[in-house]
């Protein structure tokens, strides 16, 4: 899927959004706290453009199934424990 392109307004947004960054006067809502993460910039920077944010290319893993070794040893229920013990 294609990302949209930007209209003139939305990159000028973006850029104003992006020099507050730079010059370490963003802040994340309403006098909150400085900005210091490029990505949360850029987050706040698409939200403010009213626009979609930018699709994150996952790696591909592997799926390994993580079972605990002892698991799949034991053959015998709950159940069958129990009665060894007398319970």
């Amino acid at each position: 899927m294609a990302a949209k392109k930007a209209s003139k307004k939305q990159t000028r947004k973006i850029g104003k959004v992006m020099h507050e960054f730079k010059t370490g006067t963003l802040h994340s809502g309403k006098g909150g706290p400085v900005v210091k993460s490029r990505r949360q910039a850029i987050a706040i920077a698409m939200s403010e453009a009213k626009m979609a944010k930018k699709p994150v290319k996952k790696a591909a893993k592997k799926r390994v199934e993580k079972t605990h070794p002892k698991r799949h040893e034991r053959t015998e229920s709950k159940r069958e424990r129990r009665m060894e013990y007398g319970k």
